[in-house]
């Protein structure tokens, strides 16, 4: 199974299609034991930069206490990891389609290899 480099990663992971040679690392990547955990990683590593940039806005720009700017940041964290973490199942079948699997593989094939189908 080919996997994609740092940059290929982080294209997929904001939205970007791989090239069909990385397709069964997206199948995968899917549908493997850990997948709401990689899933979960993704949403990290999406609003990482979102929260570096507010909290230089918010401690540069504003007079909140540091303590007040981080809990609000991870507050923030947890509720984006909740919002997109309870439509994991059909966000990974968007990203299987858009790879070129049929819609539903993901579930079918989780459900094959013996784990949930869905979450949770």
């Amino acid at each position: 199974m080919k996997r994609p480099g740092p940059v290929r990663w982080l294209h997929y992971v904001y939205g970007g299609r791989l090239p069909d040679d990385y397709r069964e690392w997206v199948l995968h990547d899917a549908t493997a034991k850990t997948w709401v955990l990689r899933f979960a990683f993704r949403i990290f590593v999406e609003a990482l930069p979102w929260l570096v940039a507010a909290y230089f806005v918010l401690t540069l720009l504003t007079p909140l206490p540091v303590p007040m700017v981080l809990v609000a940041l991870l507050l923030s964290l947890l509720m984006s990891l909740f919002l997109t973490v309870t439509s994991a199942d059909e966000l990974a079948e968007v990203r299987l389609t858009k790879h070129g699997f049929p819609p539903g593989t993901g579930k079918e094939v989780r459900k094959r290899r013996g784990g949930a189908a869905t979450w949770p």
